[in-house]
């Protein structure tokens, strides 16, 4: 069971890690902050400060099919936003 699904890319998660040292990961729903805390220092090298964890809600989505309406729900995550000690960097696109 791997803690860290995907790290959490886009201009708002990019803004925050250039000013506030804050960066988004993706994790597994049944993690909790001291883990997330212990697999970001394995994985990147980085001392981290602090863990802040939302549950986000799946999304409900209706679709048109054949035989009628199908509704459904998109999937349901966790998202961590880790903030790392002053001059520590975790850089996503260094294995590109």
């Amino acid at each position: 069971m791997s803690i860290l699904k995907r790290p959490v890319v886009s201009e708002k998660a990019t803004r925050q890690g250039e000013k506030l040292r804050q960066y988004g990961f993706i994790v597994d729903r049944n993690a909790n902050k001291i883990q997330i805390k212990k697999a970001v220092e394995q994985m990147y090298g980085v001392t981290v400060e602090s863990v802040n964890t939302m549950l986000m809600r799946g999304k409900t989505v209706m679709r048109g099919t054949k035989s009628g309406m199908t509704k459904g729900i998109k999937g349901r995550n966790k998202k961590a936003v880790v903030t790392v000690k002053d001059g520590d960097v975790i850089d996503f696109y260094s294995s590109i």
